[in-house]
């Protein structure tokens, strides 16, 4: 007979001694069970004593987490996070160094325990720790250490970064400006300014005062990625904080610091393999760069501002006028409405008010105007080779150029906030100064390119600019690495390969709609699923690592979770790195019976999500969330690194609980093989010498069947 739910079955250790076997009633009061374990050792004091995990992080048992022991879980008895904390303050304010050192080691590791940290941070042990720093007397490890509890305790959230004194800001800024510093020293004074940065509205202005971005870029130009990595991320924190009117100046002494031509050659063109993380914030750098477009974007042309309708004369003089002729101009202004007819735009009369929607506004004109100031003949082209058709087929460039304006606005998510744990940094786009506007440019030219291989006229804008948009965004996940690079991935999708592709993707959908194929597909459905099914849980046999993300996504974390062979256990634990390839069993100290799961839970229902309500979800991270829900009342919760993942095993799981596989990956594996099989049986049957038949019998149009005599499992 199954013990009670309620029974947990553990091994308790004490230095010196054998272990005890003991079945915890978790109904019991904790420290009831401490002192019965105290007992068993013969040690009095059973208060001064707590359990802790003995693996893992090896954090404190308290009330609230108990729950979250399992059978055969392996705990230490140890003393209690109070003592630990009062006796850690005491020898870190010793006066050996070695038992200072030892103190400050131990202490960065407890740290993270969020039980010992309340305790440390209430009898004013983050004080403390700080005057060691504004001291000035610490170095090396010790201060390395020192540091690394710091971080560890205020990430907890327990104490308010507004209480940081301006002296400990100027002795931490002190290390990340000194051009010789050990490097587990910058890296945890970098998280640290950071935290504070993100955290405080009035610390921003104080570490923006002791930090410059171009002494932060001095440390993208070393060999360490993780340096680079916890500098790119002060320099987007530092982004992100400034007030609206800074953000420009920020970008115009980043640029004057010849930022991106670091960051492409010491870290996208670097020798090491960019990871996950810096990944994170090159993608965060690329957003925040694009967002200082947002106010252009939002700004509608006024048509009564000399100023600015200036700018449309001008793209008018360098289409039609040539160089800048007084005369001319004067003998032209009669023709100015069949000019802007000519130039695409909607309102011939007035073109300025074809500016007046935002997005795109005046974004639009600056791309248009750098056209036709930079590639002035690209530009004279397209315009020229429009206007002098006459056969209803020519592409309006102000019109195309300002709807393709808030496309890419739309594509690259001009004015959205950062995605957490979103990668998609795109290469191409630090390899030029101007990287937006030549993007457009490439653009503008593929549009007129498709346009004429549509041979569209102006029924087919709409059409158009979703070929475009397929177009850019398929060119877009290829990654380029260069605006070149780009080019020729655009040149290999053609309006016919465009086609191609729809009609391939479609397959699956439209192939063979007739009612015998049909009664096909559903006989054959069936044993597909069981395929799937079959790989999806194979997969989940192999395992997957997911990220651990926390209040500080540099330190990344990681926990592996896999399939026991047999389909009946969930094995998943912590890891110290992402691992190359699978993950033994015995690496997994957790496990949860798949008899034990009460369901799956996707996105908002996640109660990870919902405890983070108060934060900013981003809709990537909630399209990419999971929860096995299991007894009593527990949960296992994931963030899939990717949507292929998310696929895989929310389909799993609802397999191995015998439901229905959902996902749009099982939708299109579904179909895929479906067709594959349905065309390799029909191309057997082409083979088949059907005898002459009688008559057909009438029947009714819904009694189609299949007559031919072969095996629907043996094509």
């Amino acid at each position: 007979m199954p013990p009670p739910s309620d029974i947990v079955k553990v091994a308790i250790e004490w230095p010196g001694a054998n272990a005890q076997l003991i079945e915890m009633d978790q109904k019991r009061a904790l420290p009831s069970i401490i002192r019965e374990v105290c007992d068993g050792w013969s040690l009095s004091g059973s208060e001064q004593f707590a359990l802790r995990y003995a693996d893992g992080p090896q954090l404190y048992i308290t009330e609230q987490s108990r729950g979250e022991i399992k059978n055969g879980t392996i705990l230490r008895l140890a003393i209690s996070p109070a003592r630990a904390a009062r006796q850690l303050l005491e020898r870190i304010q010793s006066h050996g160094i070695d038992a200072r050192l030892e103190a400050l080691k131990e202490l960065a590791k407890l740290s993270a325990d969020p039980t010992f940290a309340a305790e440390f941070i209430n009898m004013e042990g983050i004080g403390t720790l700080a005057r060691l720093v504004e001291s000035g007397t610490h170095f090396g490890e010790m201060l390395a250490f020192t540091l690394t509890a710091f971080l560890e305790l205020m990430d907890h959230g327990i104490v308010s970064w507004d209480l940081i004194s301006l002296s400990f800001i100027k002795q931490i800024a002190g290390y990340v400006n000194q051009p010789m510093v050990d490097v587990s020293i910058l890296q945890r004074s970098l998280a640290i300014l950071e935290s504070m940065v993100l955290n405080s509205h009035s610390l921003y202005h104080r570490v923006a005062q002791e930090i410059t971005v171009g002494q932060l870029i001095g440390h993208l130009q070393v060999s360490n990625q993780e340096i680079q990595t916890y500098a790119i991320a002060l320099i987007n924190a530092l982004f992100l904080k400034a007030p609206e009117d800074r953000r420009q100046e920020m970008a115009s002494t980043l640029a004057q610091k010849h930022l991106r031509s670091i960051i492409l050659n010491h870290i996208i063109r670097g020798n090491r393999p960019i990871k996950a993380e810096m990944a994170h914030q090159l993608y965060v750098l690329q957003v925040l760069t694009f967002n200082l477009l947002e106010e252009r974007m939002m700004t509608k042309m006024d048509p009564n501002d000399q100023a600015q309708r200036d700018v449309i004369f001008e793209l008018r003089r360098i289409a039609f006028d040539g160089e800048n002729d007084p005369t001319a101009t004067e003998k032209r202004k009669a023709m100015y409405t069949k000019d802007y007819k000519m130039l695409g735009f909607t309102n011939h009369v007035n073109p300025a008010m074809d500016f007046t929607q935002t997005p795109p506004g005046m974004l639009a004109v600056d791309n248009m105007l750098y056209l036709a100031k930079v590639h002035q003949d690209t530009y004279i082209r397209i315009v020229l080779e429009n206007s002098s058709r006459e056969d209803k087929h020519e592409c309006p460039f102000g019109r195309c150029a300002i709807e393709l304006t808030r496309m890419l606005c739309e594509i690259l998510q001009v004015g959205e906030l950062p995605n957490e744990g979103c990668n998609d940094y795109h290469p191409m786009f630090f390899t030029h100064d101007r990287a937006w506007e030549e993007f457009f440019c490439v653009c503008i030219q593929l549009l007129n390119k498709t346009w004429k291989e549509m041979r569209a006229t102006a029924e087919d804008f709409n059409k158009v600019m979703q070929v475009v948009r397929e177009q850019i965004t398929r060119a877009l996940v290829m990654k380029p690495s260069s605006l070149d690079q780009l080019k020729n991935k655009l040149r290999g999708l053609s309006y016919s390969e465009i086609l191609r592709l729809r009609q391939s993707e479609r397959m699956s959908q439209d192939d063979f709609q007739s009612p015998p194929i049909i009664e096909l597909r559903e006989r054959i459905q069936p044993e597909i699923l069981e395929l799937i099914k079959q790989q999806r849980l194979n997969r989940l046999c192999e395992g997957s690592c997911f990220r651990k993300l926390g209040n500080r996504r540099r330190q990344e974390k990681f926990w592996f979770c896999r399939l026991s062979l047999n389909h009946k256990v969930l094995h998943y634990g912590d890891l110290d790195e992402s691992p190359q390839g699978e993950v033994p069993f015995e690496l997994l100290s957790d496990k949860i019976p798949i008899s034990d799961i009460k369901s799956v839970v996707t996105g908002k229902d996640c109660p990870h999500m919902k405890e983070k309500s108060a934060l900013k979800q981003n809709k990537e991270v909630l399209e990419l969330a999971f929860s096995v829900l299991y007894d009593p009342d527990e949960t296992l919760n994931f963030v899939a690194p990717n949507k292929y993942e998310y696929c895989i095993w929310t389909d799993g799981l609802c397999a191995l609980l015998g439901r229905e596989m959902g996902s749009d990956l099982t939708r299109s594996d579904l179909d895929t093989l479906i067709s594959m099989e349905m065309k390799l049986r029909l191309l057997d049957l082409e083979n088949i010498t059907i005898p002459e038949a009688p008559p057909p019998v009438p029947k009714e149009p819904s009694s189609y069947n299949f007559s031919y005599n072969y095996s629907l499992t043996d094509p």
